[in-house]
């Protein structure tokens, strides 16, 4: 009498079955759960703490309105930004990382798994403590995601809502130091037979370069929230104008790699997208792995050009800095570019974001210049210029960046495709919406209006812009609603099994990840799915024209 097959691949191999249901995801050492677990979680915040920008909006689309009041604005603007920064975007990028990172090296799994799990829960229970902030008396934290003493001490902004501040963005942090550090100890130890370094694709290089910014970078946030802490306890501290500026040099060596740290991944999301719906191998790949490295390095010493209104920064080293990450920029952009030249162009929704992504960036990447140098930055510091460049990073770059990735990996992730007309009609909205939000805010702040004020008077003459700017924002919201309900019709048409499986590989891609199943097995690779031989950083691309090249020897048509 023959026994019943294992049910599960851990049976089969003889190791522990995982429970299922929701303690199996919560309790899951395998890093593609970790990683959606991440990723869902920042997608969930995205649309929390989006709807509070809504709110702003609102309040700012006319002159001298008490939709709320200052104090709930404060609030308002404090966690969105917060919220945006250290829940949402970081890690997300680091959540990317923790998936795919693995796949793409060939691995079986993740280094460190205990360890990158109690990372994600880290990162979660920072998020629901900052949150928490609301439940209070006094409200959450109002002074913005920077949160300068002595503004921040507890004089100024008394409650326990800032001290839950505090204490859930030092959680979080120190979360995504622990999931950083795991997948880079992942990409130096666990590489499959021939990936060596130079073989690795763009997207693992450029988890690389964004953990090492996470391991060099966000200590000094820990430490200056450690300087916060103490200050509020004891606000005499804050006294002494060394602990002020000394606060904001700790703060601002982790704020600016943390903008890159916020850009790599997702610029090397569509370094992917872009050279397989190109048909070509990526362009330059040598001159951008290194111009990413350099980048890292160079992130760590512009922090300086925040503080040039301070009088307290060296503003010819950190203007020079600043305006020397235009040669690696400059580098990435140009093979981006080389990559689509002469490529024969699939316009999918994948590729129609990836496009999106190039010239969005470019302005909030040149206005980035503009405001490292100190003559530009005198006069548009603390204005809506700045909330204008801050966006077109993180909103028209990197959130871009974004969703070429999802709608790229979504179906490697479920096994079935995203709705290509939902993608095009999330695209066009997101486009429309994005320049109709920030471009006015570069007129704004130009004419003077400053940040972080939660109404004005008619007579500045800013009301045609802030309205133009909250209807923009109307269409943010249609297109992220768009966005949602493609997602989830198209998992209720899986979970119903009336959705179309995809293939393993629906895009024809380059990288391993593509060579096992869709979804992949929990140890990624199978006997029935090798990881087939590394020559090259797009090794499924080699396998394709080597096959091709053999047919075409024997006689037939490739």
């Amino acid at each position: 009498m023959t026994s019943a097959p294992p049910a599960t691949e851990e049976a089969a191999a003889g190791r522990p079955v995982a429970p299922g249901g929701w303690l199996g995801w919560v309790t899951s050492t395998d890093h593609k759960r970790i990683g959606l677990l991440t990723i869902g979680t920042s997608l969930v915040l995205f649309v929390l703490v989006g709807t509070l920008a809504l709110i702003m909006r609102a309040q700012l689309a006319r002159p001298q309105q008490e939709l709320v009041g200052v104090d709930t604005y404060n609030q308002l603007f404090t966690i969105h930004g917060s919220g945006m920064i250290y829940m949402v975007f970081t890690p997300v990028a680091i959540g990317m990382g923790v998936y795919l990172v693995p796949l793409q090296i060939g691995a079986p799994g993740i280094a460190m798994p205990r360890l990158t799990l109690l990372g994600y829960w880290l990162y979660a229970f920072g998020a629901i403590v900052m949150l928490a902030g609301f439940a209070t008396p006094n409200g959450a934290h109002p002074d913005g995601w920077f949160s300068y003493p002595p503004m921040a001490d507890s004089v100024h902004s008394p409650g326990i809502g800032s001290d839950l501040w505090i204490v859930g963005v030092f959680l979080a942090g120190t979360g995504t130091i622990v999931m950083g550090w795991a997948v880079l100890w992942t990409v130096l130890r666990k590489r499959t037979h021939g990936m060596t370094m130079l073989r690795l694709p763009v997207f693992s290089w450029s988890m690389i370069a964004t953990c090492l910014m996470v391991i060099g970078a966000f200590p000094a946030l820990l430490a200056a929230l450690v300087v916060l802490a103490v200050g509020r306890a004891d606000p005499s501290l804050f006294d002494s104008n060394v602990w002020n500026i000394g606060y904001q040099h700790l703060f601002w060596f982790y704020g600016h790699p943390v903008v890159y740290v916020m850009f790599f991944p997702f610029l090397a999301a569509v370094a992917e997208v872009l050279a397989v719906f190109s048909g070509r191998r990526f362009f330059g790949y040598r001159g951008t792995v290194l111009s990413l490295l350099v980048f890292a390095a160079l992130s760590m010493s512009v922090w300086g050009h925040h503080m040039f209104a301070t009088g307290q920064a060296a503003n010819d080293y950190y203007s020079l800095t600043s305006i020397l990450l235009l040669v690696p920029a400059g580098v990435e952009y140009f093979g981006m570019l080389g990559t689509i030249v002469g490529g024969r162009l699939r316009l999918r929704p994948p590729m129609l974001f990836a496009l999106a992504f190039i010239p969005q960036f470019l302005i909030g990447g040149l206005t980035g210049i503009m405001v490292g140098t100190p003559v530009i930055d005198y006069h548009v510091t603390d204005s809506y210029f700045v909330v204008a460049h801050l966006h077109y990073v993180l909103f028209a770059g990197s959130a871009f960046g974004l969703f070429a990735g999802v709608y790229f990996w979504f179906p490697k992730v479920t096994g079935v495709m995203l709705s290509d007309r939902g993608g095009r009609l999330h695209f066009w909205l997101l486009v429309v919406g994005t320049n109709l939000t920030f471009l006015p805010m570069f007129a704004l702040g130009y004419e003077g209006m400053p940040r972080r004020v939660w109404t004005y008077a008619a007579f500045d003459g800013f009301g045609l812009l802030n309205l133009l700017s909250s209807i923009g924002a109307a269409f943010l919201a249609a297109a992220m609603v768009v966005f949602i309900v493609n997602v989830l019709w198209t998992l209720r048409q899986r979970g119903h099994g009336r959705a179309a499986p995809a293939a393993d590989d629906p895009w024809g891609a380059h990288t391993l990840e593509w060579a096992t199943t869709s979804p992949p097995p929990r140890y990624n690779f199978t006997p029935e799915h090798p990881v087939p031989p590394v020559t090259s950083f797009a090794p499924l691309l080699d396998l394709r024209q080597r096959r091709q090249k053999e047919a075409t020897g024997n006689g037939s048509r490739p």
